[in-house]
């Protein structure tokens, strides 16, 4: 199995990276795009005797407490066999 963990800044969290590449993107002429938020990307290959839900537990666990910064960051992820 393996785990794409997917952390961004919070919404609330001023993106400085992704106001530069929103501002370089109209200065390039790429049109429609009305923000852009960066972030962070994670693939954890996962033991192959761990269980569905223990790795779903595992991975939010890692996720919230070695990943994020949870004052300013949040996260999604999947978990695929």
């Amino acid at each position: 199995m393996k785990a794409y963990v997917y952390v961004t800044l919070k919404s609330t969290v001023l993106d400085p990276q992704g106001k530069t590449i929103h501002g370089a993107l109209r200065k390039m002429n790429y049109r429609g795009v009305g923000d852009v938020r960066q972030g962070k990307y994670f693939v954890l290959s996962l033991e192959p005797n761990l269980g569905r839900e223990t790795a779903k537990a595992e991975v939010e666990r890692i996720a919230r407490e070695v990943l994020t910064n949870p004052v300013i960051e949040e996260f999604s992820y999947k978990i695929e066999d």
